[in-house]
């Protein structure tokens, strides 16, 4: 007798919820003219940015496409006359995306960053891989004082190993042997 009593009551209960929400208001947002505020930390489009310097922070060090999960970034490294690593072409196929981070947490250079635009979407699926050039803004992103060549202690054109003020300089490995 208390099983049917409970089962009631619950029946009850949850036709009781509806018909509150029912008897309301309904509140409705016009989606392209009021966008709703994201959290801070929301990911969404995926970017490649540029270093204070201006140029790309990509080294091509394929981190980030290892680091996925859904192999959904390539690329392809090359060495500029200069002694800087880039890549010489950076796909990422956003139909396979999960917004993960992952790629974001792996980069040592900050030159792959999460955006809170969310706006991504396409007709065509074959429209959502992004190229390289489709990708690149021209700004620092999230990180705007942060330079990798400046702090990675690299050899290039610009500066030697040991030169940088924050540096010392390099062991002579030969100087240690007996």
């Amino acid at each position: 007798m208390t099983e049917i009593f409970e089962s009631v009551k619950a029946l009850g209960e949850g036709f009781a919820a509806t018909f509150k929400h029912l008897l309301r208001k309904p509140i409705t947002e016009e989606y392209p003219e009021y966008k709703r505020p994201l959290p801070e930390r929301s990911r969404a489009r995926i970017v490649l940015t540029c270093d204070p310097d201006g140029k790309e922070r990509c080294v091509a060090c394929y981190l980030c496409s290892s680091v996925c999960p859904v192999s959904c970034i390539s690329m392809q490294s090359a060495e500029n006359t200069d002694g800087r690593r880039y890549a010489k072409w950076f796909r990422i196929n956003l139909g396979r995306c999960i917004y993960c981070g992952l790629c974001e947490e792996a980069c040592p250079t900050s030159a792959i960053q999460l955006t809170p635009d969310f706006e991504n979407s396409r007709l065509d699926i074959l429209n959502l891989v992004f190229e390289k050039q489709d990708l690149l803004v021209d700004n620092c992103g999230k990180d705007r004082a942060y330079n990798f060549y400046k702090h990675a202690g690299i050899k290039t054109d610009s500066f030697d190993k040991g030169t940088r003020d924050f540096e010392t300089e390099p062991v002579n490995v030969k100087s240690n042997l007996p």
